[in-house]
């Protein structure tokens, strides 16, 4: 008989013994008629016991043949052939057992001692959870492992059928009696294979007949899993999710006492020690909220829910082994001696920021620009802050600011965001830039004082005056008027003083110096300078001069 027909002799007696458990009735009804299936079972079983009777002759015949042989070769192809007789008695005779008493004789069998063996015993541990896993998708593997079985021998069954046919037409057909014996042989030996394998086919049949008679849908398959699984367990579980919750509550009020009663953990920059007994408080509560349900578990003896919790614990050991440098580097930064550190300057998104507290949720800040943001520790391990001085800046504005951006805009800062900055002119019209293009056209804060120049020529006649009653004049002019006007308040300095001697007249430069509260008439001031020096002139009888290149061109052009 070939080698894998025994293979699957091997495995067949399992597949009768789940097909009896799950066909609960017995042989017989209650009024004592033959059950169909019972009656299938019991052909079954009067086929396996003229099988093995077969098998027993057959052997029988073996050991008188090895007792008659002449030679070794001849008895070396005898032994094998008992051996193999032997195996299948063997497979029978368990097929029989299973399908007769409905029960795994297998387990009551007494198993060798093993070495030890630590993998092993890894499984061993984690078995449960493997045997609950599969007992969901046993009826689905049954089904295959039946099917695959009977295609196994309906595809084999035809060959032997084929081969007995040519054996039997050959039969008595030879002069030789050697040969027609030789031949008998042969045909005697198929047509047991024959009768093996059909004795397999028709109790796999049976076997995936009461599979689906027995099998429901798989919403009723699933339900009713889960509807047993929590009856039997939901009392272990929700004794370990009452562990869980004292755990936490526990730590929130040790942690809470220890903020009240020690002063370390209430400063704004904790020492060192303050952070590692918070970081050993955070680290022994997670084990405890990981141990405390195995714990449970162990007690109660539910070992398909403690190897539940152990492959989470197996998950949670191989990524933490796999992340470990990162996790190093954020408690390095939790206690405060990594690459960045509480109260000090540290540079992102394009602007700095000030480290103002370090957890498990950092806290940055720009003082200035009056924007926060939290980030998780992981997100500060790339970062790298340094201490920063009193005097360092942290940023051009704050809103409610005045500033002039270097392509001539002016607005008032109305909106900050680490994203955007809005500005808002004069009339109301609204500008808003991302963060990276408004820093970098270089805005000109007005908001605490800001200086006006403006450049006013007078004629060569007036040279001998130029640089001191003109100045002065100019000067107590430009005085008056502002004052007449309302900003004398607002001034901070004045001065007039001779700039140049240009081509085509004596240039003087008024210098004005104004608070920042009236930055939003910045041009409104330039005007006004312009017109007190223009009024001046006039008052006083000064002559403005034209550019004489200009007008020469003017001349040349006509």
């Amino acid at each position: 008989m070939p080698f894998r027909v025994v293979k699957h002799l091997a495995i067949a007696w399992p597949g009768l013994l789940l097909a009896l458990l799950l066909s609960a009735p017995g042989y017989c009804d209650t009024d004592g008629r033959t059950n169909p299936v019972a009656a299938e079972t019991l052909t079954t079983l009067a086929n396996i016991i003229s099988l093995r009777i077969s098998l027993q002759d057959d052997i029988k015949d073996i050991k008188a043949r090895i007792a008659q042989a002449q030679s070794d070769p001849e008895r070396a192809g005898l032994l094998r052939d008992l051996e193999k007789a032997e195996a299948d008695l063997q497979t029978v005779s368990r097929n029989f057992e299973s399908v007769a008493t409905g029960v795994d004789a297998s387990k009551l069998r007494a198993e060798t001692t093993e070495a030890f063996d630590f993998q092993k015993e890894i499984f061993a541990l984690l078995r449960p959870a493997i045997d609950e896993m599969k007992e969901m998708t046993a009826h689905v593997r049954q089904k295959a492992d039946q099917k695959e079985k009977i295609a196994y021998y309906e595809e084999r069954l035809p060959i032997i059928r084929q081969a007995i046919g040519n054996l039997e037409n050959l039969a008595g057909q030879g002069d030789d009696p050697r040969l027609n014996d030789a031949v008998a042989a042969v045909l005697a030996n198929w047509k047991k294979q024959l009768a093996f394998m059909s004795s397999e086919l028709q109790a796999a049949e049976l076997q995936l007949s009461k599979l689906i008679a027995s099998e429901t849908s798989i919403t009723e398959a699933s339900q009713s899993y889960l509807k047993s699984f929590f009856q039997k367990r939901g009392l272990y579980i929700t004794e370990a999710l009452l562990v869980v919750f004292v755990v936490v509550l526990l730590s929130r009020l040790s942690l809470s006492m220890l903020r009240r009663y020690f002063p370390g953990f209430k400063a704004r920059h904790r020492s060192f020690r303050v952070r590692l007994v918070e970081l050993i408080h955070r680290i022994l509560t997670f084990a405890l909220i990981v141990i405390g349900p195995m714990i449970v578990f162990y007690v109660v003896e539910d070992w398909v829910l403690f190897s539940l919790g152990l492959l989470l614990l197996i998950g949670v050991a191989l990524t933490v082994r796999q992340t470990l440098p990162r996790y190093w580097h954020q408690m390095q930064i939790f206690l405060n001696i990594g690459a960045v550190r509480e109260g000090e300057r540290l540079y992102l998104d394009g602007i700095p920021w000030l480290v103002e507290e370090i957890n498990f949720f950092c806290t940055l800040n720009n003082p200035v620009a009056d924007l926060s943001q939290r980030l998780h520790i992981e997100d500060m391990v790339k970062l790298k802050s340094r201490p920063c001085k009193s005097d360092e800046p942290w940023f051009p504005c704050r809103k409610g600011d005045w500033v002039i951006l270097n392509d001539g805009v002016r607005g008032k800062v109305i909106g900050i965001s680490p994203e955007l900055v809005q500005l808002v002119e004069r009339g109301g019209a609204k500008l808003t830039y991302p963060m990276g293009d408004f820093l970098a056209k270089s805005p000109r804060n007005l908001a605490v004082s800001f200086r006006l120049k403006e450049i006013i020529g007078i004629s060569y006649a007036l040279q001998r005056e130029a640089t001191t009653t003109v100045v002065a004049s100019l000067q107590d002019y430009v005085m008056s008027r502002l004052q007449a006007e309302g900003y004398g308040e607002q001034l901070v300095n004045l001065r007039v003083e001779f700039n140049r001697a240009a081509e085509s007249s004596l240039e003087l430069a008024v210098i004005a110096d104004f608070k920042g509260e009236v930055g939003d008439l910045y041009n409104r001031l330039r005007r006004a300078l312009q017109r007190y020096c223009t009024d001046a002139c006039t008052e006083y009888g000064w002559e403005i001069p034209f550019p004489q290149l200009t007008l020469h061109g003017a001349l040349d052009g006509s």
